[in-house]
């Protein structure tokens, strides 16, 4: 497993090191103290996951998400943060995190999230989750992944994979070798099955399952 950890604080990196070796005794591990550093790393890629701290010099912090996204679009990316806002948190969702860890959680609670997100799924806090509005036909949506899974044609599946990664409809349809029409089909499908109105709630949904797509 390779991954990638940027923050600009070395001390917090090496105490990071050290924990997520609970994830892969042979994990091999990257440092970046900057995005331009995180960057100019694209020959070691493929990444099997990016740690990043949005709190880095000289970038504002979803600035730096949209960069490593857009440099790296097919490795997941796992937002790792001082703060706790829920409006942070849903940003960074709409921007294409696949996770929201905040740097007050426990590493028991580090190594589980970051365990979902390698198989597929989406992490957040539980505070941004309970702060999320009930929906008025949220009763209509399946009230476990199982029943999820069973609703979804194997085609759905892999678009909501492509959709918790922050893809947009174009490079989904390159990706699976579809029509963005086909896409849009399969999206539209995707959403009234976990009673969702669009791609955010989509994954806040997929969170609250603790949906893994696999």
């Amino acid at each position: 497993m390779h991954l990638l950890l940027i923050d600009d604080h070395a001390l917090f990196r090496e105490g990071l090191k050290f924990l997520l070796r609970g994830l892969d005794e042979h994990l091999l591990i990257d440092e970046a103290g900057s995005v331009d550093a995180a960057v100019a790393k694209q020959d070691a890629a493929p990444f099997d996951l990016i740690l990043l701290d949005l709190n880095l010099p000289g970038v504002g912090d979803l600035a730096a998400l949209a960069t490593i996204r857009d440099v790296y679009p097919q490795s997941p990316v796992v937002v790792l943060s001082g703060e706790d806002d829920p409006r942070m948190i849903r940003a960074t969702i709409e921007h294409g995190a696949m996770g929201f860890v905040p740097k007050s959680s426990t590493p028991e609670i580090l190594i589980q999230a970051l365990r979902l997100i390698l198989a597929h799924g989406v992490y957040l806090p539980l505070s941004a989750l309970d702060s999320e509005e009930p929906r008025a036909d949220a009763a209509d949506a399946p009230a476990n992944p199982d029943a999820v899974l069973r609703n979804l044609s194997p085609r759905q599946v892999e678009v909501l994979r492509c959709v918790i990664q922050g893809q947009p409809n174009k490079l989904i349809a390159r990706y699976l070798a579809l029509s963005e029409s086909t896409v849009k089909q399969h999206l539209s499908a995707v959403l009234r099955t976990l009673g969702a109105r669009n791609r955010t709630e989509a994954v806040y949904a997929a969170a609250k399952l603790g949906l893994r797509l696999v």
